[in-house]
């Protein structure tokens, strides 16, 4: 498959990072995975790096490098990433759950799936536009579906913090959310981001990215402006793309590939 990879990311104005993201694959598949810890719950860095965990440890047990039923492979593995969660707390005596929210992506046979719980997004960018992307579980995306606010309130509202949905956390609260398959094409970008990057930037912005020459710089300047636009109350800030084509590297590997992507490491 040939594909390249970029992440960026930031502490902000945080204590703690509390982001995690990684990506596997094999010849015929690719995964994205990131995750964002909540910081009001204790350990929410804990309960990101268990989702992220999972996903890698699911993919590498793949038989011939291949996801027979993508959306019961995200959906189970999404569900066993809360499970987990849940009874590593139960384990270390910890009082509470800690709580992360997730969202991945799974590339193979031409079709992308994508599947998330909490308010951490999934895009793909096509010809310099906005495809698809999630919609989050989140109380201002109540309010925005039931006319209370606008979706542009939605980025700068005081509660834009609070989500519906998330692994761990309250235990009977959590769903994954999977979305119906989406074609593929030559030179399309897939988009994973925590709120911390989504929430400060325009949707016109985030485009820039399928037209830069240089992707990582374009994707740290974005960066720089999300973090520049909350100062010293900015979230950890975090984004993986993934830019399929024809004119990017082959990973040809004969088993399957798992990659943990370091605190402001470029891939």
């Amino acid at each position: 498959m040939k594909f390249a990879i970029h992440q960026a990311n930031h502490i902000g104005g945080r204590k703690y990072n509390q982001d995690r993201v990684g990506y596997a694959y094999t010849n015929d598949a690719l995964l994205l995975v990131l995750a964002d810890g909540m910081g009001g719950h204790l350990h929410g860095e804990i309960a990101a790096q268990i989702a992220v965990y999972t996903f890698m440890r699911a993919f590498s047990r793949l038989d011939q490098g291949r996801v027979k039923e993508p959306e019961v492979f995200l959906r189970a593995t999404m569900r066993a990433g809360h499970d987990e969660i849940i009874d590593y707390a139960r384990e270390q005596n910890l009082g509470g759950n800690p709580g992360t929210t997730c969202v991945a992506a799974l590339v193979q046979d031409g079709k992308v799936w994508f599947a998330h719980a909490g308010d951490s997004r999934f895009y793909l960018l096509r010809k310099g536009a906005v495809q698809n992307v999630t919609h989050d579980h989140s109380v201002v995306q109540q309010w925005a579906d039931w006319g209370i606010i606008s979706p542009e309130e939605m980025r700068t509202h005081p509660d834009r913090n609070k989500i519906t949905n998330c692994l761990g956390g309250v235990e009977d609260m959590f769903y994954a959310e999977v979305a119906p398959s989406v074609d593929v094409q030559d030179g399309d970008m897939l988009l994973l981001c925590s709120d911390g990057f989504w929430s400060p930037l325009e949707e016109a912005e985030l485009t820039k990215l399928h037209a830069a020459s240089y992707l990582q710089t374009t994707l740290g300047e974005l960066m720089d402006v999300a973090i520049y636009r909350e100062g010293a109350r900015a979230d950890n800030t975090t984004a993986v793309v993934a830019r399929l084509g024809a004119a990017e590297q082959e990973h040809a590997t004969e088993s399957p590939v798992c990659v943990i992507l370091a605190e402001g490491a470029p891939a």
